[in-house]
């Protein structure tokens, strides 16, 4: 990647996908927009924060710059080269180097699996060599002990499973994480735990990362750049600093008021 080229560059970056909920009878059901001509970057090693209301679509857009959807219109640049509509044979190479973690590790855990094949699983289908010693070194990271390869997802807490999850897409050893929702189903200690992993996680391994998160006051801990999206539109693009000090929308000032944050200075935020 060039000097001054960030890892993702997206200009004008559309998407439609059909209402089946108001298809008529007889007939195609009618395109309704979710995302409308965005652009943004980010940078290798930064955390950008996606936040917005429900039905904002910010898992929509989570899912797009990963290609897990493709875009209607506009471009998804990672490293330079314009991935949005890549076919699958071509985006497969790229699929270990950009990985995500789901908002539910009950469900996106197969509860028929043990953990260590979990984890694995992915590094098989890739072709991976080292399988075993990429396990360990993930369960390592993540801080589970080796004997966890041998439990199943029902016999881990909450915040254990999302540990796994975690160790799933590093062992990848990618570039690039989308954390969509992680923390939004665990106590409040077992989020601050995943947060600080996380954080050290970016430090160490060197990771960018898109932090999709409705709460206000895990964006203000976590993230560099802040990405308010409303109704499909970016509505506020700036440091996170700008964003919770001086926020220039009255939607993202509706944001803040309407959820309470906690003291930055407490201990674990």
């Amino acid at each position: 990647m060039g000097s001054g080229t960030p890892m993702f560059r997206v200009r004008g970056l559309e998407l439609s996908l059909p209402d089946f909920a108001n298809k008529p009878p007889l007939g195609r059901a009618p395109m309704v927009d979710i995302l409308k001509g965005l652009d943004f970057d980010i940078e290798a090693g930064s955390v950008l924060g996606i936040v917005g209301g429900s039905g904002s679509g910010k898992s929509t857009l989570g899912r797009t710059l990963i290609r897990l959807l493709e875009p209607t219109a506009g471009s998804i640049a990672f490293e330079g080269r314009d991935i949005g509509h890549l076919d699958e044979a071509t985006l497969r190479p790229l699929r270990r180097r950009l990985q995500m973690i789901f908002q539910d590790p009950m469900s996106s855990l197969n509860p028929r699996r043990r953990v260590g094949a979990i984890i694995a699983d992915p590094l098989r289908i890739h072709g991976l060599d080292r399988i075993n010693a990429r396990v360990d070194e993930a369960l390592d990271h993540v801080g589970l002990p080796g004997s966890f390869r041998a439990r199943y997802p029902h016999e881990l807490s909450g915040g254990q499973r999302q540990r796994v999850g975690i160790a799933r897409a590093i062992a990848m050893r990618p570039d690039f994480i989308l954390a969509d929702e992680i923390v939004s189903g665990l106590d409040v200690s077992s989020q601050a735990q995943v947060l600080n992993l996380l954080e050290n996680l970016v430090r160490e391994l060197g990771l960018t990362v898109a932090f999709i998160s409705h709460d206000l006051s895990v964006i203000r801990r976590l993230c560099s750049q802040v990405l308010v999206l409303n109704r499909g539109t970016i509505v506020e693009y700036a440091p996170v600093e700008r964003i919770f000090d001086a926020p220039e929308a009255q939607y993202t000032r509706e944001l803040l008021d309407a959820i309470p944050l906690p003291d930055p200075d407490q201990p674990g935020w």
